[in-house]
């Protein structure tokens, strides 16, 4: 069947699912959103990624009218049904549908979509080669405006305008600090440094999304016997690393090689990056079948 969305209890094809004009997340990016792999006919992390959702549903008190053990149903069913073998799910929930700020005066019946699609960020040569990343002038939201691990709609809006930087300078990715001028994320992905051997990475207070491939990557980490520090970091942690990477789940885990024109190590991708990339490969081989 291909690309297909599952929205409100019906499937559509990729162009015929439709939502009011007046969902508060198109009218004002009152929602929240997974991005979620499937790797060989299974879901991968799914269960995490549906706890992350359902702890900003409650924080943000929108009314979920399905329960987290129905949704985790539904978004397997419709990966049968779409019957792809490798892909990517958007999973979108907003608060309801109706003009005007104020929750009090909508319908707070949540829009919930269960888009299954394709989607890579990256062409497969950069996985070889690494990334050419610069340093943005856009800085991520503070947390004490915005709690960074909620994977919200709006949220995004400075990630793109650091995206755009980023491809004006022709680079394939954009680093961007926090407003204390620390070391936080790409526009889409975590950051990791490695030096001397130890795995650094941003402190989550940074005002970061603590990624789940983040978390899966750390794991794998300590497995292999390396040491993962999360730390404050500034530009000048980058230049002196001796290799660098990125991750998350539409990245994956990808080689950083340089930042703003200054190479990190040799220039290339760093045996610890080769090293992890290859434990991932071999960690999204577990998840949920359908």
């Amino acid at each position: 069947m291909g690309k297909i969305v599952w929205l409100n209890g019906e499937i559509h094809d990729l162009d015929g699912a439709k939502v009011s004009v007046a969902d508060h997340a198109h009218l004002y990016g009152d929602g929240l959103f997974e991005g979620i792999r499937i790797y060989n006919r299974k879901v991968f992390k799914l269960d995490l990624h549906l706890n992350r959702l359902y702890a900003g549903v409650r924080y943000l008190g929108f009314q979920m009218h399905i329960p987290q053990d129905e949704l985790k149903g539904i978004i397997l069913d419709t990966c049968k049904k779409a019957d792809i073998e490798n892909g990517y799910i958007r999973l979108n929930v907003t608060r309801g549908t109706g003009l005007g700020l104020d929750p009090a005066h909508i319908n707070n019946t949540p829009n919930v979509m269960v888009m299954v699609s394709t989607l890579a960020l990256y062409p497969p040569e950069a996985y070889e080669t690494g990334l050419k990343t610069i340093l943005c002038s856009t800085r991520v939201i503070p947390p004490d405006c915005l709690d960074p691990r909620l994977k919200t709609i709006g949220r995004y809006v400075a990630n793109i305008q650091a995206k755009l930087e980023a491809n004006r300078q022709g680079a394939g990715e954009g680093l961007m600090l926090n407003t204390q001028g620390y070391l936080a994320e790409a526009t889409g992905d975590n950051v990791f440094l490695v030096q001397d051997g130890v795995l650094r990475t941003p402190h989550p207070s940074c005002g970061i999304l603590n990624g789940i491939t983040r978390r899966t990557v750390i794991e794998l980490a300590k497995r292999e016997g390396i040491e993962v520090r999360e730390e404050f970091l500034t530009v000048y942690d980058i230049y002196e690393s001796d290799e660098a990477f990125l991750t998350g789940t539409a990245a994956e885990v990808i080689p950083m090689v340089s930042v703003s024109g200054q190479k990190i190590g040799c220039g290339t991708p760093g045996e610890v990056t080769r090293r992890l990339m290859q434990r991932f490969r071999e960690a999204t081989e577990v998840g949920d079948a359908f």
